[in-house]
C-alpha cells in the first residue's frame, strides 16, 4: 500500500528525514541522517576536485622535471607538461559538472521515453508521483535499450537530475516493484549523491586516461629524461597505482549510499517489500549490462557487471565493491515489515 504523493509533497523531501523507529535500528547508523548526508556529499564532492586537480598537477609537475628538466639548468624553462594537464584538469572539471549527465547517458546508449507507449508513460508516471512524494523536480527519464534489469540516476542537482531504467527493468518488474526503483534513484537525487557519483564517473575515467598517456611518454622518451632520478621513480609509481586508486575511490563513495537510498525509498513509498521484491528480482538476472563499464557501474541500484565481491561482506568486500550485498539489503527491507 503506497502512501498519497499529495499527502507527501506537503512535507517536500524534508518529511523523509524523520526516519521511523524501524528503519533506524535497521540500517547503519551513518546512513540515517539525511541533513549530515547531503553535507557529506557536498565535502566529498569538493574534496574530489581538489584531489583530481592535485593529482593532475603532480603528474605534469613530475613529467616536466623528468623529461623536460624544469628547474634544472638546462632544462625548459616554462612547465608545459604542467599547464597542459591543469588545463585539462579544468576542462574536464567543468565538462563532468555540467554536461556530466548527458556523458553518462550518451555511454549508455539511453533514449528518452515515447509517451506513445503505455509501458513508457506508466513509468513516467511513476516517475512524476515519486517526485511529489519528495517534493523534488521531475528529472529527465530515458531508456536503456539492454534486457538486464536495472536503473540510476545522475546529475549535479535536483534540478538537472536525470533518471534512466533499463527496458530489462520494465520487462521484469510490477508497477509496485519499479515504484520501489524510482523512490531508491529519487532518494540519490534527494541526497545529493548523484554528483558525487556522476564526477567519479567522468573525473577518474580522465584520471586512468592520463596516468596512461604519461607512462607512454615515459617510457617512449626515456633518452629525453634529464630530471632526478628519485623525481623519475615517484612518477611512474604515481602513474603505476592510478587505476587501482581511483577504482578503490570510486567503491569507498558507492556503498554506504546504498543502505540510505534503500531505506529512503521505503518511507517514500510506504512499501519496503516492493523495493525489496525488486531488489530480489533484479539481482536474479544473470546477464550483465551490456552497455555499463567499470566507470559507470557504482552508479547503478545493484552492480550490472555482475561481480561476487558485492555480495560478500567484510574489509576486504567494503573496500573492493560498489555495492553492499543484495541479500543484507532485502534483510533489512524486509525486517522493516516485520518489525511494523
Amino acid at each position: 500500500m503506497t502512501a498519497s504523493p499529495s499527502a507527501n509533497v506537503r512535507h517536500g523531501w524534508s518529511g523523509v528525514q524523520e526516519m521511523s523507529t524501524v528503519t533506524s535500528q535497521s540500517v547503519p547508523a551513518s546512513a540515517v541522517d539525511f541533513y549530515s548526508r547531503q553535507a557529506l556529499n557536498r565535502r566529498r564532492t569538493w574534496l574530489l576536485l581538489a584531489g583530481f586537480v592535485l593529482f593532475f598537477l603532480l603528474l605534469g609537475l613530475g613529467l616536466d622535471t623528468v623529461w623536460g628538466g624544469f628547474l634544472s639548468a638546462r632544462g625548459e624553462p616554462l612547465p608545459l607538461a604542467t599547464l597542459g594537464t591543469l588545463g585539462l584538469a579544468a576542462a574536464m572539471s567543468l565538462s563532468a559538472y555540467f554536461g556530466g549527465a548527458r556523458l553518462v547517458m550518451a555511454s549508455l546508449c539511453a533514449q528518452p521515453l515515447n509517451l506513445n507507449d503505455p509501458e513508457h508513460r506508466q513509468l513516467y508516471n511513476i516517475v512524476t508521483e515519486m517526485a511529489l512524494a519528495a517534493g523534488l523536480p521531475q528529472p529527465r527519464v530515458y531508456l536503456i535499450p539492454d534486457p538486464a534489469p536495472n536503473a540510476l540516476a545522475t546529475g549535479r542537482d535536483p534540478r538537472h537530475a536525470v533518471l534512466a531504467v533499463t527496458q530489462g527493468l520494465l520487462n521484469v518488474l510490477d508497477r509496485e516493484e519499479t515504484q520501489g526503483v524510482v523512490a531508491h534513484e529519487m532518494a540519490h537525487i534527494g541526497n545529493r549523491d548523484t554528483l558525487t557519483m556522476t564526477l567519479v564517473a567522468i573525473l577518474l575515467g580522465g584520471v586512468v586516461m592520463l596516468a596512461d598517456w604519461a607512462r607512454r611518454v615515459l617510457f617512449l622518451s626515456s633518452d629525453r629524461r634529464r630530471g632526478n632520478p628519485l623525481v623519475f621513480l615517484v612518477v611512474v609509481l604515481l602513474v603505476a597505482v592510478t587505476p587501482l586508486l581511483s577504482r578503490l575511490m570510486a567503491m569507498a563513495v558507492s556503498r554506504q549510499r546504498e543502505y540510505l537510498a534503500d531505506a529512503t525509498a521505503a518511507q517514500l513509498t510506504r512499501n519496503p517489500l516492493g523495493v525489496a521484491h525488486a531488489l530480489e528480482k533484479i539481482g536474479a538476472a544473470t546477464s550483465p549490462l551490456q552497455a555499463a563499464t567499470r566507470g559507470t557501474a557504482h552508479l547503478f541500484i545493484s552492480n550490472p557487471l555482475r561481480r561476487r565481491v558485492d555480495e560478500r561482506q567484510g574489509q576486504l568486500a567494503d573496500l573492493l565493491s560498489t555495492h553492499p550485498p543484495l541479500a543484507q539489503r532485502i534483510a533489512i527491507l524486509r525486517a522493516m515489515v516485520h518489525a511494523a
